[in-house]
């Protein structure tokens, strides 16, 4: 019985690629179909499935405003749609979450812009 739960778990401790290998194995030696091997696919994906998600949601946080402050309180106010007192609230309260829950694509413009104006920038 021992061995069993041994060999359990180490089936679900799979990684990705070798849950690939074993229905390869399982298909090619032995004849089970890959739908078959699904089961050994979705154990080994839950285990490790949340650690591999890629993150979808990024926040961009303002560290600092570096030595062009005005700058980037202009561009804060156009990137946010803010009034100029409320971007300059900001820059001034730095670290600050400029944009929260955006794409990958989106913040990494974001943070390119801010740090061409000067700021120091986190992607998180």
């Amino acid at each position: 019985m021992a061995d069993l739960k041994d060999f359990a778990e180490q089936l679900v401790n799979l990684t990705v690629k070798e849950v690939n290998e074993l229905a390869t194995i399982l298909k090619d030696e032995y004849g089970i179909e890959p739908a078959a091997a699904a089961v050994a696919v979705a154990a080994g994906g839950a285990a490790g499935g949340e650690a591999a998600e890629e993150k979808t949601e990024f926040d961009v946080i303002l560290k600092a405003a570096g030595a062009s402050k005005l700058a980037v309180v202009k561009l804060v106010k156009e990137l946010t749609g803010l009034g100029l007192k409320e971007a300059k609230d900001i820059v001034d309260s730095a670290p600050k979450a400029i944009k929260e829950g955006i794409t990958k694509d989106e913040a990494e413009g974001i943070v390119k812009s801010l740090e061409e104006a000067g700021a120091e920038v986190e992607l998180k």
